[in-house]
């Protein structure tokens, strides 16, 4: 390996793993910062009080006649003691706020990377249809949740409202009792928020249906630039029990309130 391979791989090593050095050099700087602050402070009193005990007893007038500095004169003696604590303290800012423009650059780049693999779907699937027919798309598309339904069958059901028809959430893989209506007016209600608010996120269209929201549901949602957009399948759970399966035809994408 030649020193410009090696330079070229050290370099890769570090843009990979730079969120993890910018955070173990902010919490280094950080405890620096402390430690740096505290030598001086006790430093810095020692000096104050031995200047103030020297002119105490070259005041010839009275030597019991305490010598106070003023805030200047303190800080003329003492100034330089603080110049460690302070650099690590601009490097420690530093780092935070390069970590910062790290994690925007990176969620961006997700986000745009994530829209281009979702636009490149939704047009695979538009060929689909043109090509087999949206009868058959259907059934392709019923055959996938079947197959997710058998591979995770109910264990716990989400009492979720009145209704008394079982619903297969396709997301979180979670079971709930509701009904037809209150699934499609939360689809009507999220993207009339997002028509007026510019964006709403899974855990609304969770609230609105009755489901607890998830950490992930939080991070990911619609806007304005695709409605959310739900269909159906009907499967049998393994006893035979009839359930409703919802697909996204419009996936939520995280970053979403940022894209208006």
């Amino acid at each position: 390996m030649t020193v410009a391979d090696a330079l070229q791989k050290a370099q890769s090593i570090a843009s990979n793993n730079a969120p993890a050095i910018m955070t173990g050099l902010a919490v280094t700087g950080l405890v620096g910062t402390v430690y740096f602050t505290t030598t001086a402070t006790f430093k810095a009193a020692e000096i104050i009080a031995e200047e103030e005990e020297r002119r105490r007893w070259e005041n010839e007038a009275d030597h019991d006649v305490e010598q106070r500095l003023e805030f200047d004169e303190k800080f003329k003696l003492v100034w330089s003691l603080y110049i460690p604590a302070a650099s690590l303290f601009v490097g420690t800012v530093g780092a935070i706020v390069f970590l910062n423009h790290i994690g925007a650059r990176r969620a961006a780049t997700a986000t745009a990377l994530y829209t281009i693999t979702d636009k490149a779907f939704s047009e695979y699937k538009d060929k689909v249809v043109e090509k087999i027919g949206a009868n058959k798309e259907q059934e392709v598309r019923d055959d996938i949740a079947q197959d997710r339904v058998r591979e995770n069958p109910p264990t716990e059901v989400i009492i979720a409202g009145s209704g008394d028809v079982l619903f297969y959430d396709s997301i979180t893989g979670r079971y709930f009792n509701s009904t037809m209506e209150t699934v499609r007016r939360a689809q009507n209600d999220i993207n009339y928020a997002v028509i007026n608010s510019m964006y709403a996120s899974l855990s609304d269209f969770y609230d609105v249906i009755g489901l607890p929201s998830t950490s992930y549901s939080e991070d990911v949602g619609w806007n304005a630039d695709a409605l959310l957009d739900v269909s159906f399948s009907t499967v049998l759970t393994e006893d035979n029990r009839p359930c409703i399966s919802i697909n996204y035809d419009v996936s939520p994408i995280k970053g979403y309130y940022r894209m208006v």
